[in-house]
């Protein structure tokens, strides 16, 4: 099929469908210059998660995981939205993309404008008591050390969900509720090796479901896909903003 058929062929699949949604991993964010966790230069390179990414680690040693966290701090701050991120929230201004459902911690997408995105693995931009449970909004680029607990005084954690954590019971409920009403199924930059998060393309390709693959390369969920583009995030939605936004 010829690249300009793809993208008729994309294009005409989101139109048609009564129910779109978008799940998004790491691959989305790099191109923002946010690292991916694995592969080549991926965080887990320089930081065995075993020791920085586990529930265990942060019980055992707070101070050490925040350490971590403050190294990455630049990085975060100064990531923007790409134009995944920016043509998804335009897709959702246009009532076409009806949410993201999204792994990343980053909140790139509500900064490109998304308003209905379902944060599986949590936010960066919100820290939470193992002590009490209290969770607060935070800006990570004002805080010098980590924060502490207003109640009890406790080292919080950041709100996202460490190896050994379950996901949020409410945005999972979502996730599945979203997955089960689409007939189109976005599955872009993600390696479909995490779970429970890679049972959504799954389960939406079984509910019959059109499921399109954005990924530079093939992943464990390629096959159940109906139209697949071998394009970095970024480079493919460009491409699609310049079509039929510019």
């Amino acid at each position: 099929m010829m690249a300009d058929e793809s993208y008729k062929k994309f294009w005409n699949y989101i139109n048609t469908g009564n129910y779109v949604i978008a799940f998004t991993g790491a691959g989305v964010s790099v191109e923002s210059g946010i690292p991916a966790f694995r592969g080549e230069n991926g965080l887990w390179t320089k930081y065995n998660p075993t020791e920085y990414a586990s529930i265990e680690a942060f019980m055992k040693n707070p101070i050490k995981i925040w350490k971590m966290m403050f190294t990455l701090k630049d990085t975060y701050i100064s990531a923007k939205p790409n134009y995944a991120h920016k043509v998804l929230a335009l897709l959702e201004e246009s009532n076409i993309v009806k949410s993201v459902i999204t792994q990343n911690i980053d909140g790139l997408h509500q900064k490109a404008g998304s308003k209905n995105v379902i944060e599986l693995h949590g936010s960066l931009s919100r820290v939470k008591c193992l002590v009490c449970g209290y969770t607060m909004n935070i800006n990570i680029s004002e805080l010098n050390a980590p924060p502490q607990c207003p109640f009890d005084g406790s080292i919080m954690k950041p709100d996202v969900v460490f190896f050994g954590e379950p996901l949020s019971r409410e945005n999972w409920v979502d996730a599945i509720q979203e997955t089960y009403k689409a007939d189109v199924f976005l599955m872009i930059g993600t390696s479909g090796v995490i779970y429970p998060a890679a049972m959504l393309p799954q389960i939406a390709h079984d509910n019959g479901s059109v499921v399109i693959e954005v990924n530079p390369e093939k992943t464990l969920l390629s096959d159940i896909s109906n139209l697949t583009f071998r394009e970095r995030a970024g480079v493919f939605f460009k491409r699609i903003y310049e079509i039929y936004f510019a």
